[in-house]
């Protein structure tokens, strides 16, 4: 008889039935983040430019100069920034930003002064690698100074950390401390975190969903339930005996359904309401 069962299971070839997901059919794709080089506005923290230059600003060892005042526009356009070195130009950017925070006129050396030095002529070499990507040498000194602010910055968090937020907002900055332990993004890490997200969302999803469901059946048990406790109540007065439902209970449960239709021909009507307005639209 064995023989016979397993000649008969041999023969009806079995069928493999899957029940669990593949990656693929969640369809979660993933895209490698692109890179970002360590000097561009995203990743120094730099959230805003270098203000425009005005077009008759003058260079400041000349600002003051009486004799520019009655000079030909050929003689002063010669004094003007536009049309000097780029060291001036940059020069004027770091005084303006070092006015903004220096403790004092004559305030160059304190922390905040160094910080507004130093963000000034990073937002300049900035401007200029936009222009000019293939500088490797002024790419290494904007490598360089944007670590020794980041050493600077975290000196001043841990120790005034009231001055660190306030040199922050006024230079517009955003301090990003280097993560604790450091790994490369790959593929499968990412991918199964994108597959937990998605399950907790489906999750909520269905929970979302079954929680409607019950509020949808929560009427008509209420309504059963205070027809029951009505028969219940007026049996036991016919019989005489102990009342085990009160009036009150019959009543907080009148207002619970009187409550839960209020609600449900509210959202009802919000519900027709946004119909109408997209069929209009």
């Amino acid at each position: 008889m064995n023989k016979l069962l397993n000649i008969a299971q041999q023969a009806v070839p079995r069928q493999f039935i899957r029940e669990y997901a593949f990656k693929s059919d969640l369809k979660i794709k993933w895209v490698r983040p692109e890179k970002i080089s360590c000097i561009k506005p995203e990743k120094s923290g730099d959230l805003s430019k270098l203000p425009p230059l005005n077009a008759d600003e003058v260079i400041l060892d000349y600002r003051d100069c009486k004799e520019l005042e009655n000079a030909d526009d050929t003689v002063k356009s010669l004094f003007k920034l536009c049309n000097n070195a780029n060291h001036l130009t940059t020069r004027y950017y770091r005084d303006q930003m070092v006015k903004e925070v220096q403790r004092h006129a004559q305030d160059y050396g304190s922390m905040e002064s160094k910080l507004a030095n130093m963000t000034a002529i990073i937002r300049r070499y900035q401007e200029h690698m936009d222009k000019n990507p293939r500088d490797k040498m002024i790419k290494v000194r904007l490598k360089e100074l944007i670590d020794k602010r980041k050493k600077f910055l975290k000196y001043l968090r841990r120790w005034d950390y009231p001055r660190f937020e306030w040199i922050l907002e006024k230079l517009d900055l955003v301090y990003k401390p280097p993560p604790a332990h450091f790994h490369w993004i790959t593929r499968k890490e990412s991918l199964q975190k994108l597959t937990d997200t998605y399950c907790e969302s489906l999750k909520e999803e269905r929970l979302e969903a079954y929680h409607k469901e019950l509020q949808a059946q929560k009427i008509p048990f209420l309504e059963d339930a205070i027809r029951k406790m009505e028969f219940i109540r007026k049996e036991q007065i016919s019989c005489d005996i102990p009342l085990t439902v009160t009036e009150e209970q019959i009543e907080k449960s009148r207002k619970e359904l009187v409550l839960l239709i209020e609600q449900r021909d509210a959202a009802a009507a919000v519900t027709s309401k946004k119909q109408d307005e997209d069929s209009f639209n």
